[in-house]
């Protein structure tokens, strides 16, 4: 059961003197609960304290109070379920609250297909890097399992998503919160591209090339789990440039807006 968090641990490094007097009360409000999601003061799944509590605490009305909370929600920090008695509960987001506006804007500007398929080259390599130099031996076990999760048998419509996930979440495995957001705001754009292309025919992916792209994934999987860092990196950048030639054959002119709508 989801904990409600009580108002004692609501002091912050921005001390509140006596009343909000400001005409931006709400966002000041909203500023400072922000910040104690930010600081992990307010964890995913607690439930902000209840209406009358925060009113007294912040010495606001009621309407600057939910002006406050409409802020957050708009924000994707709070989810309020309306005619619930137990009011906002936080909901720390992912990499997908600005992949698809940043999906959105990579349209709108005309990027291509081979420009994002560039900037995945420039990014999972050294992740892969920082995977195999410092992660912990529970990320390189699941990268391990995410790789075992590939179709041993051609299966195009299982290998598309798999391979998606294993590209996204071996980002993240490297442990860098920044590296991890912009492959996770690639990576809507690079699924749905996969899995088109995969599936226009039954032959995108011969048995031949099937098996040498399981047998890269495998080596990979061993680089990493010998720690061999900058082999893993030039292994998995040869992977991608041959893997992105391959997936841009045909698709050379393809803007990212051809692909999402």
């Amino acid at each position: 059961m989801a904990r409600r968090e009580t108002l004692a641990p609501m002091v912050t490094s921005e001390p509140i003197s006596g009343a909000v007097r400001s005409p931006k009360t709400a966002e000041l409000v909203a500023q400072t609960l922000r910040r104690m999601i930010v600081d992990g003061q307010l964890k995913d799944g607690d439930f902000l304290p209840y209406e009358a509590d925060l009113m007294a605490h912040f010495q606001v009305s009621r309407p600057s109070l939910r002006e406050a909370v409409r802020v957050l929600e708009s924000d994707r920090l709070v989810e309020v379920r309306r005619g619930s008695r137990t009011g906002a509960r936080v909901r720390v987001p992912g990499p997908e609250i600005v992949a698809r506006p940043a999906a959105l804007l990579l349209a709108i500007s005309g990027t291509t297909l081979g420009d994002v398929l560039t900037a995945r080259i420039g990014i999972e390599p050294y992740a892969v890097r920082l995977l195999a130099d410092e992660g912990t031996k529970a990320a390189h076990d699941e990268l391990r399992r995410l790789v075992s999760d590939i179709p041993r048998a051609k299966d195009e419509d299982k290998l598309a998503q798999a391979t998606a996930d294993l590209h996204r979440r071996m980002v993240e495995l490297s442990g860098n919160a920044t590296l991890a957001m912009i492959a996770g705001m690639l990576h809507e754009i690079s699924e749905k591209h996969t899995t088109a292309a995969i599936l226009k025919d039954q032959n995108v992916v011969p048995k031949a090339q099937f098996t040498k792209l399981v047998r890269s994934y495998d080596r990979l999987v061993d680089l990493v789990g010998a720690r061999k860092g900058a082999e893993a990196e030039a292994h998995w950048r040869r992977h991608m440039e041959n893997a992105s030639a391959a997936l841009l054959k045909g698709y050379e002119k393809t803007q990212v807006r051809d692909i999402l709508y």
